[in-house]
């Protein structure tokens, strides 16, 4: 799960004059002709774009935190008469840290939830489709052309073109956008494939809807949200090893 809330003593004091003041007050001038200059003016704007990006996400997951105080903190820390003492800003932070990870956690709980809805709602329509078949396992799977070459086992190792989507059509992945085929071993990848390629024949294309169980289930990876059913289309080039196979299944 990427953390939010990391945010250390310093961070969490330091945010920009220029980032919390009114619209109406005026931005000082400031001279950066000097390597000293631009090291000094540098090291507050780094540090202060990296609080004020971590405010921004927690202000996403409904955590807003009052920018005049962190404005306060930081003036306090640089004029030497910060308010709280060592022991105090670090219960404080970890206190946060700890609240920001309940949101998150709530939060992402809350997504799943609302993606495996959605996709069991996607399951059960696309399972009355014309041309739809359902296994035992509950992959579903459509031929879109069949092939005449020989058949994979989880032990083959195959190349395909493949196109990936979410059930509202959001392509996270595919060969053919990138223009070279995918070879891999079939028992390497998630189960879903493993079944659904395993049932076609070398010239084949299919259209496989996996549930999440036999994809990531749970998991969120890269773009895909936890829970997420999905939709790859594919097409079986070849099998490692099996061109005898397929010259005499094309015979």
């Amino acid at each position: 799960m990427k953390k939010v809330i990391k945010i250390s003593a310093l961070a969490a004091a330091v945010l920009l004059a220029a980032g919390c003041q009114e619209k109406t007050t005026q931005t000082p001038e400031v001279e950066l002709n000097t390597d000293d200059q631009k090291a000094a003016y540098a090291i507050g704007a780094s540090v202060g774009n990296f609080a004020s990006q971590t405010l921004k996400q927690q202000d996403e997951l409904g955590v807003v935190l009052d920018r005049a105080l962190v404005q306060q903190g930081l003036l306090d820390a640089l004029a030497d008469q910060v308010k709280m003492n060592e022991e105090e800003m670090g219960a404080a932070l970890r206190a946060h840290e700890q609240k920001m990870n309940t949101v998150v956690q709530e939060n992402a709980t809350k997504k799943r939830e609302e993606t495996r809805k959605t996709g069991a709602k996607y399951l059960e329509d696309n399972a009355g489709k014309e041309g739809v078949s359902v296994t035992e396992s509950g992959l579903q799977y459509e031929v879109i052309k069949q092939g005449d070459g020989p058949k994979p086992t989880a032990a083959d190792t195959v190349t395909v073109h493949y196109t990936g989507t979410l059930t509202d059509g959001t392509v996270f992945d595919s060969s053919k956008q990138r223009g070279q085929p995918a070879t891999f071993p079939l028992a390497n990848v998630i189960k879903g494939w493993t079944e659904g390629v395993a049932l076609m024949s070398v010239g084949s294309e299919y259209r496989l809807t996996i549930p999440a169980k036999l994809a990531y289930g749970d998991q969120e990876v890269g773009s895909i949200p936890a829970g997420s059913v999905l939709v790859f289309d594919v097409e079986l080039i070849s099998i490692e090893g099996k061109e005898e196979s397929k010259e005499e299944a094309d015979s």
